[in-house]
């Protein structure tokens, strides 16, 4: 069984199923109008086109005031009327086209400010949580031993062991001075 044409129009199938007369709005046809206005408005707006534009009504005046009449086509008597209609056609559509493109560049800079927005957000979020992790490591710290206590214990061991030392043992016989004891890892030559 062949497969029925679908681009055809038939009136007999529901209008979701016809082909459309004009072209349905698709999203990238409308990027690339919308990237071609963007063009031609930043193109219209260098000195480039303004000297190019300059150039060619120099030229026109010129040739239809210098030309012989038979191949003048824009009179200088009536004020270069086709001139002037050349010049009012391009400032009517260069409006609209620059309109165009400052809305799409509006767009992205909504989009962009609303991306700033949240990155702003999230470097405030992770600034607060470090400043909060640093102030728990400060607490940490503080609790710490330091070098200066550490010192101090270890001597209060000592002597605590020193004072046991000098003690006489439990079977009576005096206990080994400090001092007389051999020192771990020297010999005692």
């Amino acid at each position: 069984m062949a497969r029925d044409n679908r681009t055809a129009v038939r009136l007999d199938s529901p209008k979701g199923l016809r082909a459309r007369v004009l072209p349905g709005r698709n999203r990238v046809s409308s990027d690339r109008f919308g990237r071609a206005t963007e063009a031609i408005a930043r193109g219209m707006g260098t000195p480039y086109f303004l000297i190019g534009l300059t150039l060619f009504c120099v030229v026109w005046m010129l040739f239809n005031t210098l030309a012989p009449d038979n191949l003048r086509f824009d009179s200088a008597a009536i004020g270069f009327t086709a001139l002037t209609l050349i010049l009012s056609l391009q400032a009517s559509y260069a409006a609209p086209l620059i309109l165009l493109a400052q809305n799409r560049q509006d767009d992205r800079d909504r989009v962009q400010f609303e991306q700033d927005r949240q990155r702003a957000e999230r470097n405030l979020a992770d600034t607060e949580y470090l400043a909060r992790e640093v102030v728990a490591l400060r607490i940490a710290i503080r609790d710490m031993a330091s070098k200066d206590f550490i010192r101090a214990e270890l001597r209060s061991l000592l002597e605590e062991l020193d004072r046991r030392d000098e003690e006489p043992t439990a079977d009576g016989t005096p206990a080994v001075p400090r001092s007389e004891r051999p020192r771990p890892g020297r010999s005692r030559d």
